[in-house]
């Protein structure tokens, strides 16, 4: 009997080395989320990886959902400095006091942004409410930032958000699917291209 050989999809090449990168290139970055709690879990993950490769934060996912009420933002807005406290030693996370209190100081802000309109309806207004679907032939070619990052960016700031630079901010719009930027012979970009908002 002859097999047929199956050759493994194109997929962008930072989703390669390790089954938990591709399964999170395949299954959640890009895809467009508009759900308030893995918004605000992509802020702080992004907003964590500064200074750190992606795969670091990603195995200690589960870590930071445990340790961050599961991102649920009016839990985390409750913690106090015995929290902080907690979480420096906890070795589920990135130990660092500034990007713990960030996550602290994010969800206070979340939350009296909400007064004025739903997160992710802010967000999204960033890009007009739909997604960008871009058309990158290399990896190189991808931007660092935008003017949309940066815009988004200079507003959080204004309302008290911190690590939110305009590139970890586009890293952001990435993985939550407010762009779409699979290289374009990668097997995910055309059904989310043809997706929509």
């Amino acid at each position: 009997m002859i097999r047929a050989v199956v050759e493994p999809p194109n997929r962008c090449g930072w989703a390669a080395g390790s089954a938990e990168m591709v399964a999170y290139h395949d299954d959640e970055w890009g895809i467009p989320s508009r759900d308030e709690r893995h918004l605000f879990e992509l802020l702080t993950l992004e907003g964590a990886q500064a200074g750190l490769a992606w795969s670091t934060i990603l195995r200690k996912r589960q870590g930071y959902r445990r340790a961050f009420a599961g991102f649920d933002p009016e839990a985390v807005a409750r913690f106090g400095d015995g929290d902080v406290e907690r979480l420096l030693a906890d070795e589920g996370i990135v130990r660092h006091r500034g990007k713990i209190s960030s996550t602290i100081d994010n969800a206070r802000a979340l939350l009296r942004l909400r007064e004025e309109q739903p997160f992710a309806e802010y967000v999204w207004s960033f890009v007009g409410g739909a997604p960008r679907v871009n058309a990158w032939r290399r990896l190189a070619d991808l931007p660092p930032e935008t003017d949309e990052s940066r815009a988004l960016s200079r507003d959080l700031r204004r309302r008290g958000f911190r690590f939110v630079g305009p590139t970890t901010l586009y890293a952001l719009m990435q993985a939550a699917g407010l762009v779409n930027d699979h290289v374009v012979d990668c097997f995910r970009y055309g059904p989310l291209a043809r997706a929509g908002p």
